[in-house]
C-alpha cells in the first residue's frame, strides 16, 4: 500500500503494515499528534509512555510505544534528508490492516488478530516557530545594519573610507627633490 498523499513541502516518511496494535487506539493517538511540531509530539508521547499524562484517562501504551518508535525513525530520515528539525510538523494516520487469523486453537478457533497500517510523515512547514523566527530576524537585522554602515554614513559622521579619501585629496603633494649634478 502506498502513502495517503504526496506532500507539497519536503518531507520524510515512514510506513508500517500490519502492526500488532489496535486500530482504534492508534487512530486516537494519531488524531492527537497530527499537525503538531515534532518536539511537542515527542514530549507528549514520552509523557504518555511514562504515564505522566493521559488522553481521556487512558494511556494507550502499545499504540504510543509503536508510534513513538516510528516517529523517531522518521526523524532520522528527516535528518538524513537535511530537513530543519525546528520546522517539522507531524502528519500521522492509522488504518485497518489485513485480516490475519490466529493459528488453530480450540478456544480461539477462527478469531482475528488486531492489525493496523500506520503512516507517519514529517513535513517542513512554511512558518517558523516564534523563538527561531526572532533569532533569525535579529541576525538578518544585524547583517543589514553592518552593510548599511559600510555603504552610507550619517551626515555628521565619516566612515574610514571617506576619511582616507579626504586625507588623500587635500594633502599637498610635494615635488620630489631633484638630484643635483656635480661638476667635475
Amino acid at each position: 500500500m502506498g502513502y495517503t498523499f504526496a506532500s507539497k513541502h519536503p518531507a520524510a516518511r515512514v510506513y508500517v503494515e500490519n502492526a500488532r496494535i489496535s486500530t482504534k487506539n492508534a487512530a486516537i493517538v494519531c488524531a492527537v499528534i497530527r499537525r503538531k511540531p515534532l518536539n511537542r509530539v515527542l514530549r507528549l508521547l514520552t509523557d504518555l509512555e511514562a504515564e505522566r499524562r493521559s488522553l481521556g484517562g487512558k494511556y494507550y501504551s502499545n499504540a504510543v510505544r509503536e508510534i513513538k518508535m516510528l516517529i523517531e525513525s522518521c526523524a532520522k530520515n528527516a535528518e538524513f534528508l537535511n530537513l530543519e528539525s525546528e520546522r517539522l510538523m507531524v502528519h500521522a494516520s492509522a488504518h485497518q490492516g489485513s485480516s490475519l487469523h490466529r493459528r488453530r486453537r480450540k478456544s480461539a478457533f477462527g478469531s482475528l488478530m488486531k492489525t493496523t497500517n500506520i503512516e507517519i510523515m514529517l513535513m517542513e512547514s512554511g512558518k517558523l516557530p516564534k523563538s527561531v523566527k526572532g533569532q533569525k530576524d535579529k541576525k538578518k537585522g544585524a547583517e543589514k545594519g553592518e552593510k548599511k554602515q559600510e555603504k552610507t554614513a550619517k551626515p555628521g559622521e565619516k566612515t574610514n573610507e571617506r576619511k582616507m579619501e579626504k586625507e588623500t585629496k587635500h594633502e599637498p603633494i610635494a615635488p620630489a627633490p631633484a638630484a643635483k649634478e656635480e661638476k667635475i
